[in-house]
């Protein structure tokens, strides 16, 4: 545990992407299994400990620390593992024998995964009691499944591939078949057997991405333009007998969209955007077939079980962007042009209801393209897709293979109302911000949330002017003074039934601070209003 706690703290303490790649390398190399394959699981966010939930760790720290204490603390430090690391009081009994440089991570994974979820608060408190603040940490961002150290899967997964001398695409390639301890996976890496692979098993492929095109001009001869549709990238495979639709991520999300994933019978992998039909939402059939906003498929996303009701109200439909495997026939090396051809036969074969292809658009001249990306509101299209003619499928970003070129932002005046503290690095400063628009009654009406589109000198700004600004304190967040304008930058906006101002904002992003403008200025929720597509 001791190693895997210095590993930890080590990558909070450093920004350099290198440095964090050479220290899980050097972490990976050192450790013996299957404690080092627990590890990766941890920090690629595959280790899943059921018995253990956040309501548990709560209800330990409260038996141990005073409350007030432990949840003022939070508030300060901004992650309540953290700050129960720090509180736990150090007990004078137990196994001497026991600590951090004995107790090894195998051993925690697996006393934690065979515990029930009633005995497994106090196994917990029994390990915590024999660790040190590092120690503790470790064991309960590893228990919770939430490092949130700077590193996310896909660099977990190139500081394996760049330690044992692999290509990332051929480790991602299997990464799905494999799970923790990865013994398959870590044997392969250290030539004491051959890559591992996924038969007859629906396994996740990691996906082709595009670069912005920002100022980019490409030529249409050379480029197919594509619309971009506003759902979430699906990859649905079907093999063995089992189909699966899996996120950008690789997560499995068959279960919260069983509809599409038992109109998929046909041996293959495709590529596209998951949508909710929106002929039955009042949309209009335009640009190759009516989508519902993004709005509408947020009330399908994350739902473990889904009514008939449901399914029925937002029926949920896959457009096509791309083909990966034909039947058994891996194709990702061929011409987009070739597969083009091939996703459209293969189309042809599946359930209209589920499946369609996403229209090419036709222009004669890239100043043509341009207008019609600039005319293009539809609620669920983002902008335009460019994907060269003699591309294949790759994964990753590869530069001059496919652009996206996202419609120009939204944007509005709203007056900063609430600030709530950040997390991890963040959890110093005020850097969850909630804002308003002017009703037409003079009422300031919450219109949505952002905690990003900021530089680093401007949240400290921001930080300041809030601290001195703060009316009344509810925990971690503040109500300020209504005197701060942020003009705020959103890809489309909806109706909404969950919010007092009936609107919804889609990735909003704080783009400008307008200390010049005075915040009886700032928009009207009538002209969000308008902006509704």
């Amino acid at each position: 545990m001791r190693a895997f706690s210095q590993l930890l703290d080590a990558l909070v303490y450093t920004r350099s992407r290198n440095t964090k790649l050479n220290l899980i390398g050097d972490y990976l190399k050192e450790t013996p299994d299957p404690d080092r394959g627990y590890g990766l699981a941890a920090l690629t966010g595959t280790l899943s400990i059921p018995a253990v939930k956040h309501a548990a760790v709560r209800a330990i720290a409260e038996e141990r620390v005073d409350p007030v204490l432990l949840y003022m603390s939070r508030d300060y430090v901004g992650d309540m593992a953290e700050t129960v690391a720090l509180l736990w009081p150090t007990s004078a009994t137990g196994v001497p024998e026991m600590d951090d440089a004995t107790i090894r991570i195998s051993h925690v994974v697996e006393r934690l995964r065979s515990t029930s979820r009633l005995e497994a608060p106090r196994v917990l408190a029994t390990m915590l009691d024999h660790l040190d603040a590092s120690g503790r940490f470790a064991l309960l961002k590893l228990a919770t499944g939430e490092l949130r150290v700077g590193v996310n899967a896909r660099l977990a997964k190139q500081a394996f591939a760049q330690a044992f001398g692999l290509d990332v695409d051929a480790v991602e390639e299997v990464w799905h078949g494999l799970g923790p301890p990865f013994a398959e996976l870590f044997d392969w890496a250290e030539g004491r057997a051959p890559q591992p692979t996924a038969r007859d098993v629906p396994i996740f492929r990691p996906f082709m991405l595009a670069h912005p095109l920002e100022e980019t001009r490409v030529s249409l001869d050379d480029y197919a333009a594509e619309w971009k549709w506003d759902g979430i990238r699906v990859q649905l495979v079907h093999a063995g007998g089992q189909t699966r639709v899996y996120s950008r991520t690789g997560d499995d999300i068959s279960q919260s969209f069983p509809d599409v994933a038992e109109a998929f019978r046909t041996t293959g992998v495709l590529d596209g955007e998951l949508l909710v039909r929106g002929s039955d939402q009042g949309i209009a059939d335009v640009h190759g077939g009516a989508a519902a906003s993004f709005n509408a498929l947020q009330q399908r996303l994350g739902r473990k079980n889904v009514s008939q009701k449901m399914l029925g109200a937002y029926p949920a439909f896959v457009r096509l962007y791309d083909i990966l495997f034909e039947r058994d026939l891996d194709i990702r090396e061929l011409p987009w042009a070739e597969r083009r051809k091939r996703l459209e036969r293969f189309a042809s074969q599946l359930d209209p209801e589920r499946f369609d292809i996403s229209q090419l658009i036709e222009a004669r001249s890239f100043e043509e393209l341009e207008d019609l990306r600039l005319n293009a509101r539809d609620v669920a299209i983002e902008g335009i897709m460019l994907k060269r003619r003699d591309s294949p499928y790759v994964a990753g970003r590869r530069t001059g293979l496919w652009y996206k070129w996202k419609r120009d932002p939204l944007t509005a005046d709203c007056v900063l109302m609430y600030a709530a503290r950040g997390s991890g690095k963040r959890s110093s400063y005020y850097s969850d911000y909630t804002f308003g628009c002017w009703s037409d009654q003079g009422d300031l009406l919450p219109v949505g949330k952002a905690y990003f589109g900021f530089t680093d000198e401007e949240l400290k700004w921001l930080d300041r002017w809030i601290r001195g600004h703060t009316i009344e304190r509810f925990g971690p967040v503040r109500e300020v003074e209504k005197s701060l304008v942020l003009e705020v930058a959103f890809d489309s906006i909806h109706t909404s039934t969950r919010h007092k101002s009936g609107v919804a904002m889609r990735f909003p992003r704080v783009s400008r601070i307008r200390i010049d403008k005075p915040a009886a200025e700032a928009d009207r929720l009538a002209t969000l209003q308008a902006m509704i597509t």
